[in-house]
């Protein structure tokens, strides 16, 4: 759990009262509060702390340095670009503001102050800090299989850095989490994040795929038998629900639970208690359910295959992965990021990619996801006889599931940046004319959310 006393939040604002009223706030939280008058205070409190602080308050309008100017410092500077600022505004919506949260700003409080609003702001940016310097902290580890885990939830595209929130937000919560994503988007890992900032983070997470266990077998599995209960049942064992208590279950391809099975699993969810199979005694169980799924389960319930009833108990906070294809500014750093995997111990291996090779890369539409983009860094390594990886190093990537790239032209001779954002483009009018010019269904279509879009569509010039 965390110490409060261990959180440091810096308020700045030129106006001393309302300055010390909101450090004495979050004193009175257990919170450490520094004050600063100005933005050129806030950046030597950072470069004096001993510890980087959990969050920043920053006022946009201050002498010397203002709050835009110090937001964009801390943006540029590695040792302080994840931590999360919240900017005092007089004006929520004003220029400054927006400019502010387009800048990278965590989120924003409006002058007078509503005291809980406050509170829940400072509350949900110091989790994200320490689940972002959690992921940082378990990069660093030399465990290939640690290090697989991390690799999964690598990245800064806005869409993945809503989900870091998210994962915040809820962590520290009992609700139930549904998490949906293609295969490969890395939703196990998630779980994983979920339950490793929860309060049940030393208890048990029992992990269940759905998919893999046999339908005769799924209630003896989850529920556990007694002695006798079938033939073979030569003595009594907890099912994954019972190994479960005091921490967290997550059921994974939950799409795939069996009808009978999801009857028994909806009144553990209520009763908190469950039967074994064969027996008679009621034994209570204490445990968070995590759920995830690559399927519809709205369309199975109307299929009559989910419980609509059991829909409501498990998708009370739902988590959206996106695809790889629609996080593509993620694709170097993971492609980064695996290579380091794949070269350790390797005198000879690979140190970097030709940009011949990482556009390829940037190109292909992977329905593997992130799975399949480390399978495939993994072979250019062991492929690779240069000191870079080259096109040839890479399986062909022109398959029917690359992307389509009639349209923008000579991409490869592009600047990644600009190929990049070319690819943006590209993809977001196909979903406009799919959708017919319907930009919540083209938010779906390209597994966003709508907000994504529009800020897109403003960034990129689009109509």
């Amino acid at each position: 759990m965390l110490n409060r006393s261990d959180v440091t939040l810096i308020v700045a604002d030129d106006e001393a009262g309302l300055r010390q009223g909101l450090a004495q706030l979050f004193e009175n939280e257990g919170y450490v509060a520094l004050q600063a008058q100005d933005g050129d205070e806030v950046i030597s409190l950072l470069e004096q702390a001993e510890n980087i602080p959990d969050a920043v308050f920053l006022d946009l309008k201050m002498p010397k340095r203002d709050g835009l100017s110090t937001l964009r410092f801390l943006k540029q500077d590695a040792r302080f670009k994840d931590v999360p600022v919240v900017i005092i505004t007089a004006f929520g919506g004003s220029e400054h503001t927006i400019e502010a949260m387009k800048a990278g700003a965590y989120d924003y409080i409006t002058k007078p102050f509503d005291t809980e609003e406050v509170l829940q702001t400072a509350r949900r940016a110091i989790e994200v800090s320490r689940l972002t310097r959690e992921l940082e902290s378990l990069r660093k580890r030399t465990s290939p299989e640690q290090e697989a885990y991390v690799a999964g939830i690598i990245g800064r595209h806005p869409t993945m850095r809503e989900i870091f929130k998210l994962v915040g937000k809820v962590a520290d919560t009992d609700a139930s989490v549904l998490i949906v994503g293609e295969s490969g988007t890395g939703k196990e890992l998630i779980a994983q994040a979920i339950h490793r900032h929860s309060a049940r983070s030393k208890g048990p997470l029992v992990a269940v795929n759905c998919a893999a266990i046999p339908e005769p077998l799924t209630e003896s599995e989850l529920f556990g038998y007694e002695r006798g209960a079938f033939t073979g049942a030569t003595t009594s064992k907890p099912g994954r629900i019972e190994s479960a208590h005091r921490g967290t279950l997550f059921l994974d391809e939950i799409g795939d639970l069996p009808l009978s099975a999801q009857v028994k699993l909806l009144r553990a969810l209520q009763e908190r208690s469950i039967v074994r199979l064969g027996g008679r005694e009621q034994i209570e169980v204490d445990f968070r359910l995590i759920a995830a799924t690559n399927q519809d389960l709205e369309r199975l319930v109307a299929e009559g295959k989910f419980r609509q009833d059991l829909l409501y108990r498990v998708n009370v906070v739902r988590i959206d992965i996106p695809p790889l294809r629609a996080r593509r500014s993620d694709i170097p750093e993971l492609a980064e990021y695996f290579l380091s995997l794949a070269s350790k111990g390797r005198s000879n291996a690979p140190s970097g990619f030709t940009e011949e090779a990482m556009r390829l890369l940037l190109t292909y539409d992977y329905p593997g996801n992130v799975r399949e983009l480390r399978n495939i860094v993994e072979r250019a390594v062991a492929l690779a006889r240069g000191p870079l990886i080259e096109p040839q190093d890479l399986p062909p990537l022109s398959s029917e599931n690359s992307l389509r790239l009639a349209g923008f032209g000579d991409i490869l001779s592009m600047p990644l940046d600009k190929a990049v954002a070319a690819l943006e483009r590209t993809m977001i009018a196909q979903a406009l004319n799919r959708s017919k010019g319907n930009k919540a269904e083209a938010a779906r279509i390209l597994g966003i959310n709508r907000q994504l879009l529009y800020s897109k569509l403003k960034e990129l010039g689009i109509e």
